[in-house]
């Protein structure tokens, strides 16, 4: 009998559906934990799903609970999730039917300590240094003496003091400072906002423009504690400072302080002052140090021109005289006077003895056969050139006539294209004129409207802009009447005609709108 029984009550529990149940379970643990704060490892994180929303697990030595991280939410977090990072999750627990497991909803992600904050530091360092980001094949020399200097920091902090302060008594430059956060969320994204913003000014104008390009950046911020001082760990900071085409120092923090930022910076300084020290030299040193360049090359100068006079002195000393060095040559140009009489008497002769021999080889025969057979080589060539004209005269004859030929074909075409250019014109002129007499004032006057004008000849449209005692003009189709208004808009009486002119016919035409235009 008892076993009946059992079975009798079991078969009274009233029934639940799926759905009712989940959501029964879900409303028992929302409502009995509601917030907590969960400490875990990052698990199964492969970053945000296509719809912007982010889900992984949380796990320790002997559990592991689901975590979901809505798209709104992960664009305000300031520490993003990583893999195998140890967090404190703060959220909302709550379970998904689909599954048939809890979850928790989360709403607030930092790392858990300090160790876990130099964990990310180092697994993020390594990541960076394996893109490259900190070869000092990358650096860049910093400018002897920057024209401009821009500094990326907060406007209100000490920092940008004591910048301004030192570089007024080193070497007083040019500064543009771009104020930003440096803690806090979105400080990160100012940071590299501005470091980018300083490349992509153009190098033109210089100081004539309102935000010139500089020509050294400084990014710097006073020390702080680790978590202060995060956002220059961050990616953003660390891959704009290195893709930086202007020479960057990075400032940030006291001495002992490192950020990943010192890393891609081409300079680190340790303090905001250092970074001052590094930017300009000292102005009176520089003056000081061209004064004695400024002696030394004078007193070089003068040792040389000293040095040079005396070794001229010494080659003057060494020459000859000009008396002896022509001795030999005049000795030379005597005896070519008394050899120069003789050798031109053999030359005479030489030459006289030459011609003999070729005068002895010409005859009046040999001038007469080379004159005839030249005479003939000329009468070939006359030939040759008379033919030559003919033929060039026919071509060109040929030439005339075909060009002839076609310019009468062109002028026939021309005559056509005008004569067709021509009725078109004509064609959208009459078109046009009919528009414009159907769009013309004109057209309504004729239909028994009147236009009044102002004493200023402005037309009036409400009777509200007619005062007593005002002159107007009333344009008919047929001619304008002067008139005097004798009240107001509120006025019953009419305004009375000061003239009225007899109307007047239009002999010649029957068109009672606008005439042509010709």
């Amino acid at each position: 009998m008892p076993a009946p029984a059992a079975e009798q009550a079991r078969v009274n529990v009233p029934e639940w559906s799926v759905s009712e149940l989940s959501a029964a379970l879900k409303r028992t643990v929302e409502d009995n934990f509601g917030y907590v704060r969960v400490r875990g490892e990052i698990s199964g994180y492969r970053g945000p799903h296509a719809s912007g929303h982010c889900y992984f697990s949380l796990k320790d030595e002997g559990a592991r609970i689901d975590a979901v991280i809505w798209k709104g939410v992960f664009g305000r977090i300031r520490f993003k999730p990583e893999e195998g990072l140890e967090v404190i999750a703060t959220g909302r627990l709550t379970t998904y039917p689909g599954k048939s497991s809890y979850q928790i909803v989360i709403d607030r992600l930092e790392p858990a300590g300090v160790g876990a904050l130099m964990a990310l530091l180092e697994e993020r360092k390594r990541k960076l240094a394996a893109e490259g980001l900190f070869d000092e094949a990358r650096k860049q020399l910093l400018p002897w003496l920057p024209d401009v200097i821009g500094v990326v920091t907060s406007p209100t902090g000490a920092v940008i003091r004591d910048i301004l302060h030192r570089l007024s008594d080193r070497f007083p430059r040019h500064v543009v400072v771009w104020p930003v956060r440096v803690q806090g969320e979105g400080s990160a994204e100012e940071v590299a906002a501005a470091i980018r913003g300083f490349n992509e000014l153009p190098n033109v104008g210089e100081l004539r423009r309102p935000i010139p390009r500089p020509d050294l950046l400084i990014v710097a911020r006073g020390g702080g504690s680790i978590e202060d001082l995060w956002s220059f760990n961050e990616e953003i900071v660390v891959r704009a400072a290195a893709d930086s085409m202007i020479p960057l120092i990075s400032a940030v923090g006291h001495e002992t302080d490192v950020t990943l930022i010192d890393f891609a910076a081409d300079k680190r300084a340790p303090t905001p002052t250092a970074a001052a020290e590094m930017a300009v030299p000292v102005r009176s040193e520089l003056i000081a140090r061209i004064d004695g360049l400024a002696r030394r090359s004078l007193a070089c100068w003068s040792r040389g021109q000293d040095h040079r006079r005396t070794e001229l002195r010494a080659a003057a000393r060494a020459l000859p005289s000009a008396d002896a060095l022509l001795a030999i040559p005049r000795q030379r140009l005597d005896a070519c006077t008394d050899r120069l009489p003789r050798a031109l008497r053999a030359n005479a002769q030489i030459h006289h003895t030459a011609l003999s021999r070729i005068a002895a080889r010409l005859s009046p025969q040999l001038l007469r056969g080379q004159v005839e057979r030249r005479r003939a080589r000329f009468a070939a060539a006359a030939g040759l050139l008379a033919a030559s004209l003919r033929h060039n005269a026919e071509a060109q004859r040929t030439r005339i006539a075909r060009a002839r030929d076609r310019l009468a074909v062109l002028m026939e075409r021309g005559e056509r294209a005008l004569f067709t250019l021509l009725d078109r014109r004509t064609d959208r002129l009459e078109r046009a004129a009919q528009l414009l007499a159907a769009l013309s004032y004109h057209g309504v006057l004729a239909r028994g409207f009147a236009l009044v004008r102002g004493p200023e000849g402005q037309p009036l449209r409400t009777a509200a802009a007619v005062a007593a005692g005002m002159r107007l003009d009333i344009e008919f189709q047929d001619g304008h009447v002067g008139a005097t208004a004798q009240t107001g808009a509120t006025g019953r009486r009419e305004p009375i005609a000061a003239q009225r002119p007899r109307p007047r016919r239009r002999s010649g035409s029957s068109n009672e709108g606008q005439g042509s235009l010709f």
